[in-house]
């Protein structure tokens, strides 16, 4: 976030005093950036510009905020939606190397962001309990002790048969102590998201003819298809994201083969012709003359119960007339009647 702000605020208007601020320039500013840049950073942008000018107005420096009118610029750029398929990513994971492959295949099995993904060591891996403990991650070339969010440093759980071939990689490294990165550079120490971008996941899309391929496209994906493996919660469980909101809002998207599907199942259930259970029975007695019994062989349907016949039609039995209640009522309707100050003459 301060990159951003140096970058997108402070380093362009590093020479304007505040009081010579107004809606339009910074208006101007914000639609010159949505040109350039994703939707999501103009408006975390649109953001902190408001929140500087409020502070900066709290503060007594500026007498009116020329920031409170500033809007989303009108044509943002569209949020990327890719997502692919099970095939897909299965014939990503058949080109790669057994290091770059266990790698990827722990990115697609949890959905990990890279800067958890690069900072991992071997003392974050249980073998027994099949785990990894997110303790750190690793950004613009250092590691730090925090995460994206809360819930981002945790233990998480991991396929029984990862958990195998993470125990065979080890045997393979050069350092498998516990302060080692489970997925080292050339030099020992964690690889440059980036680099590996660049290097496999760019070059495995160009390759297979993948419309993209990113770690944010295959977090992405796996919360789209996973939504048919487990609930909601699981998914957001899996991607460690404190509302659901953003799980199904955000990263989860709407295929257009199970739209169809859901479109057809609708269908065929409005229309009768989905539902699978037992067609509709006969009645009892119509059902046993239609067989060839007599009518007097049939059971003969239960008796209802006195209180059921008590509570039953007027047509079976007529309800004796209700007695009306006379003092109660009177007496309530006089004093609310005298009580608007008019006079009321009541017969007994």
């Amino acid at each position: 976030k301060k990159i951003l702000i140096k970058a997108d605020l402070i380093e362009p208007f590093e020479d304007v005093r505040l009081e010579n601020f107004d809606k339009f320039t910074l208006q101007f500013h914000l639609n010159q950036l949505a040109k350039t840049h994703s939707k999501d950073r103009v408006l975390q942008i649109r953001s902190y510009m408001r929140a500087i000018f409020a502070e900066a107005v709290d503060q007594d420096f500026l007498s009116k905020d020329p920031a409170r009118m500033v809007r989303p610029p009108a044509k943002l750029r569209e949020v990327d939606k890719t997502t692919l398929t099970w095939d897909q990513m299965r014939a990503a994971l058949s080109k790669l190397t057994l290091r770059d492959g266990i790698l990827l295949k722990l990115d697609m099995s949890n959905a990990l962001r890279p800067s958890e993904l690069f900072a991992l060591k071997w003392r974050c891996f249980d073998p027994t309990a099949q785990t990894l403990d997110i303790q750190e991650t690793v950004y613009k070339g250092k590691i730090r002790p925090y995460g994206k969010t809360k819930g981002s440093l945790t233990k998480v759980p991991i396929a029984r048969q990862l958990a195998k071939e993470l125990t065979s990689w080890r045997q393979h490294c050069k350092d498998p102590s516990p302060e080692a990165f489970i997925f080292p550079g050339h030099r020992g120490s964690f690889m440059d998201s980036s680099n590996f971008r660049k290097r496999v996941l760019h070059k495995l899309a160009e390759e297979l003819e993948l419309p993209k391929l990113t770690f944010q496209v295959i977090r992405r994906t796996i919360a789209t298809l996973g939504k048919t493996k487990g609930h909601v919660k699981d998914i957001q469980g899996m991607l460690r994201h404190s509302k659901a909101s953003t799980t199904t809002d955000v990263y989860m998207q709407s295929l257009e083969k199970d739209v169809r599907t859901a479109i057809n199942s609708i269908h065929e259930e409005s229309m009768g012709t989905g539902t699978t259970g037992p067609a509709p029975q006969e009645p009892l007695v119509a059902s046993a003359i239609s067989a060839g019994s007599s009518p007097s062989s049939v059971a003969a349907p239960p008796k209802e119960s006195p209180a059921l016949k008590r509570s039953g039609s007027l047509e079976r039995e007529e309800m004796p007339p209700a007695k009306p209640v006379k003092g109660v009522v009177l007496e309530f309707a006089t004093k609310m009647r005298q009580s608007r100050g008019r006079e009321v003459l009541l017969n007994d």
